[in-house]
């Protein structure tokens, strides 16, 4: 089985096509739709769920208090997030 550091070596290393880059991209796009579709039936309001921040780089934990289509409303200690559906683990 081919591992993340791999497949990262191969797309840096420049080995690929736009055409073929492109077709990576639409399978990475698909993948993450996917994820986002298991995580929303995955998940029910009230939850505890953790999250990484893309801004800041620090985990929050919070309980769900809503569920829309992309995103899903945590709150925080903090505050609320919209936090994107793939980007959530349970507790």
């Amino acid at each position: 089985m081919i591992d993340i550091v791999q497949i990262r070596g191969a797309i840096v290393s420049g080995r690929f096509s736009n055409a073929e880059l492109n077709t990576i991209a639409t399978a990475i796009t698909f993948a993450r739709s996917q994820l986002t579709q298991r995580n929303k039936s995955a998940f029910c309001r009230g939850d505890t769920v953790k999250f990484t921040s893309n801004r800041n780089g620090q985990t929050y934990q919070g309980t769900i208090e809503k569920i829309a289509i992309k995103f899903i409303n945590v709150r925080t200690a903090v505050g609320v997030y919209r936090v994107p559906a793939n980007m959530l683990e349970a507790v």
